[in-house]
């Protein structure tokens, strides 16, 4: 027993048992974080707020008082889950692809089901589902460029259209029904101003990253013509290196050749 451990004595050794294996192990323990089991609650919720809305026809008060009560949990978990994975560092894959899935899911279910019970224009629904589908594809355009941020614009544009979703699933009469119209104009403002927005920034970003491709692209091309426009110098250069080689190997790298 000299102490020394076989990768450094030389010898190849048997595979660490804590490898890939094991880093495994921790990603998939990674992923029953409070952050993720706060997405999973508010997809489970989906469903059972579309339940509770159409209830009884789905204009009973009652009922819709419990829905909302679902899409308000909904919501305030959307704001917690994410706050909490970035502070923590506790972004996970799942995280990433299950937090908009959710987000996406319960004002779709929302939206939807308002139209469906006349509460609500269907080009409203048919204008947010529409913006929110094409800036998510959107994002599968651009990602490879880089992430846009987001921006103040889409975090009022999200309060809104809780907020007025929110408004319109309670049974409201008189003021407060008309307070929700105007918070849903400010909500439908807001989701295409928004989204234009997005579209520029994705438009500029990739611009962007096509133009950092092609210039990565030309010192490959300069040094390629090199050899042409400096005339002996390449092969200057290659025979002074030859010439270190022969000097540092000694006869037996000249042999070799």
């Amino acid at each position: 027993m000299t102490g020394v451990p076989a990768s450094a004595a030389g010898g190849t050794g048997r595979p660490a048992p804590g490898g890939k294996l094991g880093s495994a192990a921790v990603n998939q323990a990674s992923l029953w974080n409070i952050a993720n089991i706060l997405t999973m609650i508010r997809l489970v919720l989906v469903p059972g707020f579309v339940v509770l809305l159409l209830q009884d026809g789905g204009h009973d008060p009652v009922w819709r008082a419990w829905a909302w009560a679902a899409f308000a949990v909904a919501m305030i978990t959307d704001v917690f889950d994410g706050h909490l994975a970035r502070t923590y560092n506790l972004v996970t894959d799942f995280g990433k692809i299950a937090d908009p899935i959710a987000d996406k899911a319960i004002m779709a279910a929302g939206l939807i089901c308002l139209s469906s019970l006349g509460d609500l224009p269907w080009w409203v629904t048919i204008v947010i589902l529409a913006r929110e589908l094409g800036i998510t594809l959107m994002r599968f355009w651009v990602i490879r460029h880089g992430v846009i941020p987001a921006s103040r614009g889409g975090k009022m544009k999200t309060l809104a259209q809780g907020t007025a979703v929110g408004m319109y699933v309670l049974v409201l009469t008189g003021p407060l029904a008309t307070l929700r119209f105007w918070v849903m104009v400010v909500a439908v403002v807001l989701t295409v101003v928004t989204g234009l927005d997005y579209v520029r920034q994705a438009i500029v970003l990739r611009r962007r990253g096509l133009a950092e491709e092609r210039a990565a692209g030309l010192p490959g091309t300069v040094r390629q013509a090199a050899p042409e426009s400096a005339g002996g110098s390449a092969d200057e250069e290659h025979g002074a290196s030859g010439a270190s080689d022969t000097s540092t190997k000694g006869p037996a790298a000249g042999s070799a050749r």
